[in-house]
C-alpha cells in the first residue's frame, strides 16, 4: 500500500486530499509546509509527495531543491494555483513529474498519482534487473571490437552532440544509449527511452510533443511529451526510421532549435535534451529513396557509431555466455549450471544471427530446461537445428517431437511474457516476433493472462 505525503498549508485542502487517497487505498501523511515535509521524508517510507508551490517557511520549489539535494529521488506532483504555470513549469524542471491546477480535482490527482507510481515501480524493476544481471549500464567483453567500441562510447559521451547508433536487431543499442548517458554530463538527470516502432502512428505526435486536455477526442486529461520528460537530460529515439514521415519536419525542428510545441498548446516549449537514435535501417538509402527526410538524417547522423555484431566479437561469446547463463540462474531461482569447455567452443563457433541477445535468450532456456548442472554439447544442438525441442532434460522427458516442441515452446513464452510482466510489445521484441504474431502463438498455445483479484 503506497505512502502518499500531502504538503500544504491549507488544511482543509489536505484533509479532503488525504480522505480520498485513503478511500483508495492509500496511506495518507500530512505536512504543513516543506520543513515538516523534510522531516517527514528523512524518517522514509514516503513513495509519493503531493505538494502545494506556494507555501510559508519553504515553498514547493525550495523543497523540490532540498530534496534533489538530499539524493531523495521520491516521485512529486505539484500543486498550484490558476495562474501560476510558470511556478510549476520551474517545478517539473526541477523534477516534479506532474503538476495539477487547484482546486484540485480528485479523480485527476488519483490519476497523477497511479501515473507517477508507475513510473517509479518501472524504474527501481529497471535498477533491479540491471543489478541482478551485474551489468548495469556496462558494456561486457574485451574482444578488440568491443573495447574500439567503449572507447568510442566513452569520447562521445563527453560531448553534447547527437548521436546516431547503427547495427543489426540485438547489438545492444539501447544499451550502448545508457553507456554514453551514464558517462555524461546529464548522467543524473532522465533517461527517457521511447521505441518509435511500437507507437501507433496516430499517437506519435502525442507521445513525444505531449498534449493539452481537449485538444482531441479522447484527451481527457493533459499529457506531458518525451521531449519534456527528458528536459535536462537524454532522450533515446529506439527504431528512429519508423518515425512518421508527415512528423519528421516536427521532430527535426525540435532537435534544431530546442522548441517543442505540444498539441493544443499556446505556443513553443524550450526543452534541453540531447538526443541519442537507434536504427538496424540504412538511414542514408532511406533518405536517398525519399522514404526519410535527408535533412533529418544529416541532423541525426552528427556522430554515427557502429556497434559490431556477435560474430565479429567471437573473444567475448565465453564470458558472456557464463554470465548470462548465471544471471539467468539466479533470476529464474534455479540451480546454478556451468558450460563445459566443449560447449564453450560451440557457442564460439555459432555465427549468432541474432547477436547479443540471441545469446542471451538461449542462455535463458538452457536455464530453464536444463536439469543437469553442466551444460554439454548435447544440450545446444537447438541452435543449428532451430528445434528447442533438442534442448533436453535429465528426466528423460518423452512424447512425439510435435508434443515435446509445443511444451517447450509455451514455457519459453510465458517465461517472456513473465519476466516482461505481460507487456505484449517487449515480449515480442524480446521473442523476435511481431505483435500480432505473438497473439496468434498465445491463441494456439493456449496462453491466456490470468486475472488477478
Amino acid at each position: 500500500m503506497p505512502t502518499v505525503l500531502i504538503v500544504d498549508d491549507e488544511k482543509n485542502i489536505r484533509q479532503t486530499l488525504a480522505r480520498s487517497l485513503r478511500l483508495e487505498g492509500y496511506r495518507a501523511e500530512e505536512a504543513g509546509n516543506g520543513l515538516e515535509a523534510l522531516k517527514a521524508l528523512d524518517g522514509g517510507g514516503i513513495d509519493l509527495v503531493l505538494l502545494d508551490v506556494q507555501m510559508p517557511q519553504m515553498d514547493g520549489l525550495e523543497l523540490l531543491a532540498a530534496m534533489r539535494e538530499r539524493g531523495q529521488n521520491v516521485p512529486a506532483i505539484v500543486l498550484t494555483a490558476h495562474g501560476s504555470i510558470e511556478r510549476a513549469v520551474a517545478a517539473v524542471r526541477l523534477g516534479a513529474f506532474d503538476f495539477i491546477e487547484k482546486p484540485p480535482s480528485i479523480e485527476r490527482v488519483l490519476l497523477a498519482a497511479e501515473n507517477a507510481l508507475d513510473r517509479e515501480r518501472l524504474r527501481r524493476e529497471n535498477r533491479r534487473l540491471s543489478e541482478e544481471t551485474g551489468a548495469g549500464d556496462e558494456i561486457l567483453g574485451s574482444a578488440d571490437a568491443t573495447k574500439a567500441l567503449k572507447a568510442t562510447l566513452a569520447r562521445v559521451a563527453a560531448s553534447e552532440a547527437t548521436v546516431l547508433l547503427l547495427g543489426e536487431n540485438g547489438t545492444g543499442k539501447e544499451l550502448a544509449a545508457r553507456a554514453i548517458q551514464a558517462g555524461s554530463s546529464r548522467s543524473k538527470k532522465p533517461l527517457v527511452i521511447v521505441n518509435c516502432a511500437a507507437i501507433p502512428e496516430t499517437l506519435f505526435e502525442s507521445e513525444l510533443f505531449g498534449h493539452v486536455k481537449g485538444a482531441f477526442t479522447g484527451a481527457t486529461d493533459a499529457r506531458r511529451g518525451k521531449f519534456q520528460q527528458a528536459d535536462g537530460g537524454t532522450l533515446f529515439l529506439d527504431e528512429i526510421g519508423e518515425t512518421p514521415k508527415v512528423l519528421q519536419p516536427k521532430l527535426l525542428r525540435a532537435l534544431e532549435s530546442g522548441d517543442v510545441e505540444t498539441i493544443g498548446g499556446r505556443g513553443p516549449e524550450r526543452v534541453d535534451v540531447r538526443l541519442i537514435a537507434a536504427t538496424n535501417r540504412d538511414l542514408a538509402a532511406e533518405a536517398a529513396a525519399g522514404r526519410f527526410r535527408p535533412d533529418l538524417y544529416y541532423r541525426l547522423a552528427v556522430v554515427p557509431v557502429q556497434l559490431p555484431p556477435l560474430r565479429d566479437r567471437a573473444d567475448d561469446v565465453a564470458a558472456l555466455a557464463a554470465h548470462f547463463l548465471d544471471a539467468a540462474c539466479r533470476k529464474n531461482r534455479v540451480r546454478p549450471k556451468r558450460l563445459d569447455p566443449e560447449a564453450t567452443a560451440a557457442l564460439t563457433r555459432h555465427n549468432w544471427p541474432g547477436n547479443v541477445r540471441e545469446l542471451r535468450n538461449a542462455m535463458e532456456r538452457i536455464a530453464i530446461l536444463v536439469a543437469d548442472e553442466t551444460v554439454r554439447p548435447a544440450h545446444l544442438t537447438f541452435l543449428d537445428s532451430g528445434e528447442l525441442a533438442a534442448v533436453t532434460t535429465s528426466h528423460g522427458e518423452t512424447g512425439d517431437l510435435a508434443t515435446m516442441m509445443e511444451r517447450h515452446e509455451r514455457a519459453l513464452v510465458l517465461s517472456a511474457l513473465t519476466r516482461n510482466h505481460w507487456r505484449m510489445t517487449r515480449t515480442a521484441e524480446e521473442l523476435g516476433l511481431e505483435r500480432s504474431h505473438l497473439y496468434k502463438k498465445l491463441k494456439s498455445l493456449g496462453i491466456e493472462k490470468p486475472v488477478v483479484d
